[in-house]
């Protein structure tokens, strides 16, 4: 999930995010490393201290996606502002074939758009604790019969860092709408994680019960369920000019 956080005015993020298969086929696949992963790679550029954009693409459905964040509120040690609120949006496009959209006769280009938007709203305690939580809405041009183009949603996540650049990472998402079929209803996002931080890199690894990289395909399509053992190892390396 995005956070708060946005870089200096003049840096670029490069991003490289990797999912492993669902580790409940056991050695058939070496608990996921052997299965089809998903991979993202992406560019972000800071246009101001408070303001980013950026742009990525990854395999599953051949997505590439355009976001933009813009760091609205900042939390200071005064207590004159006691949370930062930050703005975030994307925009993804799925590249499939036209004929995973449904009948040819009802195709337009615009179905291959879906939208996310965030405000994120997070607060740190002392040192070693911040929290986060972000009401979202997700919409997308076009969906199966069965579920709802509108949708909306809650991230919540956590951050406790245990010493010098090592931290522990929490993650939860859960859509609040029901679709029109209730057997479609997506699965909470739950993610558990080790993060190690420097001033130019950004590494994570974690488990996770979600393979999409997209949060707008995440929220409305996940089916995979923890306790059926369906879940996966991730990987997120940043590395800031």
């Amino acid at each position: 999930n995005q956070t708060v956080t946005t870089p200096f005015k003049g840096m670029l993020e490069f991003e490289i995010h990797h999912r492993f298969g669902t580790i409940n086929n056991g050695l058939d696949d070496l608990f996921g490393i052997w299965a089809p992963a998903n991979i993202r790679l992406g560019l972000n550029y800071a246009i101001t201290d408070r303001l980013m954009i950026g742009a990525g693409t990854a395999n599953i459905k051949k997505s590439q996606d355009l976001l933009i964040k813009y760091a609205l509120l900042q939390q200071n040690t005064s207590g004159s502002m006691p949370v930062s609120v930050t703005l975030f949006g994307n925009m993804g496009i799925n590249l499939l074939n036209q004929n995973t959209f449904g009948p040819a006769h009802d195709w337009r280009e615009i179905h291959r758009l879906s939208y996310l938007a965030q405000v994120i709203v997070a607060k740190q305690f002392a040192e070693k604790l911040s929290v986060q939580l972000a009401p979202t809405f997700i919409y997308h041009n076009a969906v199966e019969i069965g579920y709802k183009n509108a949708n909306f949603g809650l991230s919540a996540g956590a951050r406790y860092n245990l010493f010098g650049s090592h931290s522990v990472i929490l993650e939860y998402d859960q859509l609040l709408n029901k679709q029109e079929n209730e057997d479609y209803n997506p699965k909470p996002q739950v993610a558990l994680g080790w993060e190690i931080g420097t001033a130019t890199h950004c590494f994570q690894i974690f488990f996770a019960n979600y393979k999409d990289i997209l949060g707008q395909y995440n929220f409305l399509y996940n089916q995979n369920s923890i306790a059926d053992g369906n879940f996966l190892v991730g990987l997120n390396i940043t590395v800031r000019f």
